[in-house]
């Protein structure tokens, strides 16, 4: 695949079965609305080691598997083995079941030429071949990624076993054209979900920049509360010194009445505020305060003032 305008790194999965896995892909090249990602080797390992555990605990009859079969560039051909489950149709008259196989003959030196890896029946001779052929030389590191359909294997398909061809940038196509992958998903603090290329929240949060602790999500729930009577609030100072709660609300360096008559604010949306503050606090640890970004405000009366700040909205 081309790098083009249109391209992004982002985040595939299936639902909770594959991934989340990053990938490069273009939005607009679709199948049926789902999506074609391009993988690393390492994206393709982990992919390999996803469909290999499914395979294992529903049955290769009903799971596609990858595989991602490495080597050097200077090293003689080799033939690698491919074992899958049992067969649908072996014979029951049999004492065991024979599991579905497929051999992969690899010409590593002919690679960076366009040869191709090729496969074929795991015959006796190529087993054979695949125990006496093992990889050698100290050349650039090669992987060849093999997508097998056992399901259709079973049933004789020439097309059910492929290898899976890099493109341009040495990228694999997984899946693309055939398979459901849609973007994954990150969690803002906020509650709002966005796509994983999208790294700002609508609240001015980043997927990056998310808060690790209770009192650091409790401080953007808080802001959320005090801005939907109040927009233009940037801050707030929070006394910690008996039970939490919000003393002053800020828009910049002014402060917003918070009296229940003459203010914005009514005495229900400050207890709701002042309730999430309070439950955060008993899950907290005091190390929490200073890593959520909380800052200690000096005042006389109180030894626990701390001055919550809001994400900035994006303005675009």
């Amino acid at each position: 695949m081309k790098r083009t305008s249109q391209t992004i790194a982002t985040r595939v999965c299936i639902d909770d079965m594959l991934g989340p896995l990053d990938c490069t892909l273009d939005p607009a090249n679709r199948w049926n609305g789902w999506l074609s990602p391009h993988f690393t080797v390492d994206a393709a390992r982990e992919l390999s080691a996803q469909t290999l555990r499914l395979a294992e605990e529903d049955g290769y009859d009903c799971v596609d598997t990858i595989h991602v079969i490495e080597g050097r560039a200077d090293s003689q051909d080799t033939v690698h083995i491919i074992e899958g489950g049992p067969s649908r149709h072996y014979d029951e008259a049999e004492e065991a079941e024979e599991n579905q196989a497929v051999a992969v003959r690899i010409p590593w030196r002919g690679l960076d030429r366009r040869a191709s890896a090729t496969i074929t029946a795991a015959t006796p001779q190529a087993r054979k071949a695949a125990r006496k052929r093992k990889i050698t030389g100290r050349g650039a590191r090669r992987a060849v990624v093999v997508h097998i359909r056992w399901q259709y294997l079973d049933e004789g398909s020439d097309t059910a076993a492929t290898i899976v061809s890099p493109d341009d940038e040495g990228l694999f196509p997984i899946g693309g054209w055939e398979w459901t992958w849609h973007f994954a998903s990150w969690w803002c603090a906020c509650g709002r979900g966005s796509d994983w290329h999208d790294t700002e929240c609508w609240c001015g949060l980043t997927r990056d920049d998310q808060p690790k602790a209770p009192l650091g999500t409790a401080g953007v729930t808080v802001g959320q509360i005090l801005r939907v009577v109040a927009p233009e609030a940037t801050s707030a100072l929070v006394d910690l010194t008996d039970l939490a709660r919000v003393c002053a609300v800020f828009a910049g360096d002014s402060e917003i009445d918070t009296a229940d008559d003459t203010g914005p604010f009514d005495t229900e949306t400050l207890g709701w505020a002042d309730e999430v503050l309070r439950m955060a606090m008993d899950e907290a640890v005091p190390e929490d305060i200073p890593t959520s970004g909380w800052e200690l405000v000096p005042d006389e009366r109180s030894a626990a003032l701390y001055r919550i700040t809001f994400p900035t909205a994006p303005t675009g």
